[in-house]
């Protein structure tokens, strides 16, 4: 058999260009921002993870070129070897003191960073507890290290504590969940998880790519939004969304980082992270910390689409994060709503299988501090006028 006949075969992704549904890969002409130009129109950007609009921050933007222009666009090496900067080693020591842990590393992606947190410290006689709808860095993550994987239930801790008690005492024990699960917004149950970590003395690993800069007081992510950061032994995060950058870090303690440091292969092999991203990344922590007002923004726009959308009938998953998702059930119905509303100038990306149930298809809207409520008036009735005119909603 050819190798490369599955290319060949038929797809969703054929079927759908075929029928003039095709989602994905529209191309910006402009900065990421609340209204964006892309491939000619105007959209409101309601599909984008820029939670508080630090993307086109002019403070963030000056500090990639300048850094650019010091160190040059890259570093032309792994952190391992030449590729660590005096920036890498401030921005290390900024986000550690932030997360409230002894020790952080910084990755060149947030997908190479699960990748390498997990590959290094699960080994071949150890489990890692995974939540069914944890991103799928997670999985490959998981699969990519010695360890098993099983899988427990999205967010059922009775499930989660059958599955703990079947691990036998001499094996090592990694819970991993999102802190914000990305697609339906969802928030981890954390205390019950803490619980539970203790009692079957598990270690916990959180993933936050959704919930730093946005959840709790200070922004500090799942942990502090529950008064539990001490109970979470590693945070993930990424710089591709609050931070307005592209890296990941792993906050922990010293002693696990050293051993990432030097038995991660994603970390060993891999370039480091651009002096510019650094920079950026750098910059948008020290205006998060300073102007908590972004976050507040952000909550408030999010509530006010909520209830725009419920005024207008309109039904969707119900969290408490810049993350709403809303129903459209079947995929072609959702790829033809998404191609409606980017045709009306609104942004918004699909979920279909197998990243949602059958039957359970969505669009994932997603929201930014810099939003307005005229805006979000706007959007609303767009989404409205498309759901009628596709009979997803009378």
């Amino acid at each position: 058999m050819d190798l490369f006949k599955k290319c060949s075969d038929d797809s969703l992704a054929k079927q759908a260009k075929a029928a003039g549904i095709y989602p994905y890969f529209h191309a910006l002409e402009s900065k990421q921002d609340i209204v964006v130009e892309m491939e000619g129109k105007r959209e409101i950007m309601i599909g984008s993870n820029n939670y508080l609009g630090l993307t086109g921050h002019p403070e963030v933007i000056k500090a990639a070129v300048d850094a650019t222009n010091e160190f040059g666009t890259g570093c032309s090496g792994s952190r391992f070897l030449n590729g660590t900067t005096m920036g890498h080693l401030k921005l290390e020591k900024e986000l550690a003191e932030f997360l409230h842990k002894e020790d952080c590393i910084i990755m060149s992606t947030g997908f190479q960073t699960n990748l390498g947190i997990i590959s290094a410290i699960v080994g071949r006689h150890d489990v890692v507890l995974c939540d069914k709808e944890n991103h799928a860095s997670i999985y490959d993550a998981i699969r990519l290290s010695y360890g098993d994987m099983v899988r427990y239930n999205h967010n059922d801790m009775e499930d989660l504590e059958k599955k703990l008690q079947a691990v036998p005492e001499n094996r090592g024990i990694l819970i991993v969940t999102d802190g914000v699960f990305s697609m339906s917004g969802d928030i981890c149950n954390l205390p019950k998880i803490v619980e539970l970590k203790k009692k079957y003395g598990a270690r916990l690993m959180v993933d936050d790519a959704h919930a730093l800069g946005i959840l709790g007081e200070n922004g500090r992510g799942t942990g502090e939004h529950f008064g539990l950061e001490d109970e979470v032994d590693i945070i993930f995060g990424t710089f591709s969304k609050s931070l307005a950058s592209l890296g990941g870090l792993c906050a922990c303690s010293h002693e696990v980082a050293e051993y990432i440091r030097h038995n991660s292969r994603p970390f060993i092999f891999s370039a480091s992270i651009t002096p510019g991203c650094v920079a950026a990344a750098s910059k948008s922590l020290e205006i998060i910390k300073r102007e908590p007002e972004r976050r507040k923004n952000l909550h408030h726009i999010s509530n006010y689409m909520r209830e725009a959308l419920r005024k207008r009938g309109i039904k969707f998953r119900d969290s408490e994060v810049p993350i709403i998702a809303i129903y459209t059930y079947e995929p072609e119905i959702t790829l033809q709503v998404c191609k409606r509303l980017f045709e009306e100038g609104v942004y918004v990306n699909p979920v279909l299988p197998p990243a949602t149930p059958v039957g359970e298809c969505l669009i994932r809207t997603s929201y930014t501090a810099t939003h307005t409520e005229e805006l979000m008036d706007e959007a609303a009735d767009k989404i409205l006028a498309v759901l009628k005119e596709l009979k997803v909603m009378e």
